[in-house]
């Protein structure tokens, strides 16, 4: 009894455990940590869209691609998420120079965000759920692949803006999903991640599937029917614009993109 009550005195005794800061620059790397139930670490966020309900009243630290490096010092945080695009060259300078610890997420495959799951979690101290995440995703896309194989792939043109034009680069972890679906990004030797292209280039690939970002950008195609896709009557909105948030939800999102591809004609 006498060393039970010691050592419980010494546990009273002894400080706190900081609990670790995190601010997340880029609303996916939000998204990831709801799903590793980490949301308790997060002191800051990089808006993009509508905010999970859970993070309402967080505090920001600016907008995609711009980055207000002020309110993040002011969160003395001890762990930024980054993803380089989101913030833009000069937010990434800003970083360089603070002493803060960065983690870099950048996956362009789907079989690399199942190894980020991993990667994150052990960093913030959910390990376990991080671990159980990757297997789960990584489970998912292997059905996906063998469920949803083409011999001779899908040509798909992924509209991202109307007015001018542009698409996703083939280093996009979208046109990965694509190719998980049994289909191809017709623009997929684009190294830029959002190139501006030309009605006269998409005449040249002949896509059979056009994805557009939003349901209204749909009827101006029908001024184009030498394009097969038009032709066909397969100018689409994409099923499900997770696609474009790499987080756990994205396994879903590919899910139903496989399902609406395979319908095509």
């Amino acid at each position: 009894m006498r060393s039970l009550l010691g050592a419980l005195l010494l546990c009273l005794a002894l400080p706190a455990v900081a609990q670790l800061r995190v601010v997340s620059l880029a609303p996916s790397l939000t998204e990831l940590m709801l799903d590793l139930d980490a949301a308790d670490l997060l002191v800051g966020v990089l808006d993009g869209g509508e905010r999970p309900a859970a993070l309402a009243g967080l505090p920001s630290v600016g907008r995609y691609g711009q980055l207000e490096i002020e309110s993040l010092l002011a969160l003395k945080p001890d762990l930024v998420l980054l993803w380089p695009d989101s913030v833009g060259a000069a937010g990434r300078e800003q970083l360089r120079r603070t002493p803060i610890e960065q983690l870099r997420v950048e996956p362009r495959q789907l079989d690399d965000l199942a190894g980020v799951f991993a990667e994150v979690g052990q960093r913030v101290g959910r390990a376990e759920q991080g671990r159980a995440l990757s297997q789960r995703f990584a489970a998912g896309l292997a059905e996906l692949r063998g469920k949803y194989h083409r011999e001779v792939p899908l040509a798909v043109f992924y509209q991202v803006w109307d007015k001018p034009l542009y698409t996703l680069g083939g280093q996009q972890i979208v046109s990965d999903a694509l190719r998980i679906c049994g289909a191809e990004n017709v623009f997929a030797d684009q190294r830029l991640p959002a190139p501006q292209v030309s009605i006269e280039s998409i005449l040249q690939r002949q896509p059979r599937v056009i994805l557009v970002s939003e349901p209204a950008q749909a009827d101006a195609w029908r001024a184009w029917p030498q394009i097969p896709a038009v032709a066909a009557g397969q100018v689409w909105p994409v099923p499900d614009r997770g696609l474009e948030r790499p987080s756990f939800q994205m396994l879903d999102a590919t899910r139903k993109l496989c399902e609406r591809l395979a319908s095509a004609r």
